[in-house]
């Protein structure tokens, strides 16, 4: 009844090793679903829940905050079944509770979202940390998703920037200390066949 947190620099593989893994486990692998249940909850689309995710902290989230008023998202919650209602707060406190809620069901891979933060105490719980250098994160960008050198910089660097603000609102910001990990992994020197062939033997699977 495992579960298995897998944090990451943007770029450095975790989204294909988490599936990997999953896969070689037979566990659940849990990414954009957790938006997913998140906006089934909240009552509002994927695309929002994302977009909450994304800018949470920003200009734009403040100045949406601010043409939101508290009386009308009262009146949305308390008489829509149809219509809801998700900010910044109200997202975190869906994501603490879904990836708690998953971990207590186990046999799960969980990508990112503060997920090893969130269950830091979890005894069934293993955490890992993949990095890599920015030149190897960019082209791992330009080989499996097919954009420019550019292209991929820019998407580092905003993911970068997004991954440092989910952990401030989560009161963190050693979330690339290694002694939160229970292992650690440079990209640069290990494929994901080797990496998921050391995570099992950790499980003892």
């Amino acid at each position: 009844m495992a579960v298995v947190t897998i944090s990451r620099q943007f770029g450095a593989g975790g989204r294909m090793l988490g599936k990997l893994l999953a896969d070689k486990l037979g566990y659940i692998f849990a990414d954009d679903s957790i938006i997913r249940k998140i906006a089934r909850e909240a009552k509002v689309s994927a695309d929002w829940v994302r977009m909450v995710e994304k800018e949470g902290g920003t200009k734009l989230s403040r100045i949406i905050s601010g043409m939101v008023s508290q009386r009308w998202i009262e009146r949305i919650l308390s008489t829509s079944e149809d219509k809801g209602y998700i900010d910044e707060q109200l997202y975190l406190d869906y994501l603490v509770l879904f990836i708690a809620e998953i971990a207590d069901e186990g046999n799960a891979v969980i990508l990112g979202r503060g997920s090893q933060y969130i269950l830091q105490d979890h005894p069934d719980a293993y955490h890992i940390l993949l990095i890599n250098r920015p030149e190897n994160r960019i082209k791992f960008m330009t080989e499996h998703y097919g954009v420019t050198n550019k292209k991929a910089a820019n998407i580092i660097a905003n993911e970068d920037k997004r991954r440092i603000n989910l952990y401030s609102k989560l009161g963190k910001k050693d979330y690339d200390d290694s002694a939160n990990y229970h292992l650690v992994f440079n990209m640069a020197h290990f494929t994901p066949k080797s990496v998921i062939k050391i995570i099992t033997a950790m499980l003892n699977i």
